[in-house]
């Protein structure tokens, strides 16, 4: 399963200026917002077991990436949505740092196997600078999307 079977334009945020993410809360709040339309629950659906999991660890990785994921019963298949908040959040990450690109993932709950390869293929993307600042750069979903998509291609292609 490749990133783009599980991402859409729709469910990707550009906040160049940090209005709508400037914080940890908002930047969960949105990101619940963007799955549960695709998934038909509430935003509450998915945000109080986000924030559950953010209560275990933080789920911020370092170098600026954050990928909060959970399992739910109404979940059919895995969803993802992407933040992009080049100002950076606060988000008790690994290395400190503040946050910059937020690459979220419900999956459901009887796919576990499937959804831990779906974060790896997350971390795989954004281990490389250059996607990262790439992406940041980005000033609309579609480029974004594009951008992921080219990535998987060379990825298959190589």
């Amino acid at each position: 399963m490749r990133l783009c079977d599980i991402l859409s334009v729709q469910r990707i945020f550009v906040d160049p200026k940090g209005e709508e993410t400037g914080d940890k809360a908002a930047v969960l709040h949105r990101l619940a917002e963007l799955l549960a339309a695709e998934l038909g629950v509430s935003a509450e659906e998915v945000r109080i077991p986000l924030l559950e999991r953010e209560q275990l660890q933080s789920t911020g990785i370092g170098d600026g990436v954050a990928i909060p994921h959970t399992s739910l019963d109404a979940a059919t298949s895995q969803t993802a949505a992407l933040l992009l908040c080049p100002q950076g959040v606060a988000f008790e990450a690994i290395d400190g740092a503040p946050v910059r690109i937020v690459f979220g993932v419900v999956g459901p709950k009887r796919a576990a196997s499937e959804h831990l390869k779906i974060l790896a293929k997350v971390s795989r993307l954004l281990r490389s600078p250059e996607t990262r600042r790439r992406l940041l750069e980005s000033t609309s979903p579609q480029q974004a999307y594009s951008l992921i998509e080219e990535h998987e291609s060379s990825s298959v292609s190589s």
